[in-house]
C-alpha cells in the first residue's frame, strides 16, 4: 500500500467522523454527498441503510439522540481500499459515553462505499 493510498483512507475516516459531527442539516447532507458513493450502506447493530439519504437519516437520528455529543477519531489502520479505527462519542474533552469500531470500504471513486460498525461500550451494557 502507498502512503498516498494510507492518508485517502485516513482522510477518508476524518471525513467520516466530521459528516457525523455536522449538525447543520444542509451541511451535513452536503458532506455525505461529497464522502459516500451514491449506492453506499451502513450496518451497525442498531441499524442498516442503503444510499446518501439513508445514511444522512440515520446520523440525524443519531444526532438527535445524543444532542450535544461529539466523535472523535482514533488510530487508523488502513489496507487496500480498507480502514478500520476506533471512535469516540462524549461530551467535547470529557470522558466518552460510547466506543465503538468501524470498518470502511472505499469504493473505485475514492468516496465510502460501506461501513460496519460495532459498539463496544455504550451506556447501560
Amino acid at each position: 500500500m502507498t502512503d498516498l493510498q494510507q492518508t485517502h483512507l485516513r482522510q477518508l475516516a476524518e471525513r467520516y467522523i466530521a459528516v457525523w459531527n455536522e449538525t447543520d442539516p444542509a451541511a451535513r447532507r452536503k458532506l455525505v454527498d461529497e464522502a459516500w458513493a451514491e449506492d453506499c450502506s451502513y450496518t451497525d447493530p442498531l441499524a442498516a441503510v442503503t444510499g446518501r439519504e439513508g445514511v444522512d437519516a440515520l446520523i440525524g437520528a443519531a444526532q438527535a439522540q445524543f444532542p450535544g455529543l461529539e466523535f472523535t477519531l482514533g488510530a487508523v489502520d488502513a489496507h487496500h481500499d480498507i480502514a478500520r479505527f476506533t471512535w469516540n462519542l462524549g461530551p467535547a474533552g470529557a470522558e466518552p459515553l460510547v466506543i465503538g469500531f468501524d470498518v470502511l470500504v472505499a469504493g473505485p471513486d475514492g468516496r465510502i462505499a460501506s461501513v460496519y460498525g460495532f459498539l463496544d461500550r455504550v451506556p447501560g451494557a
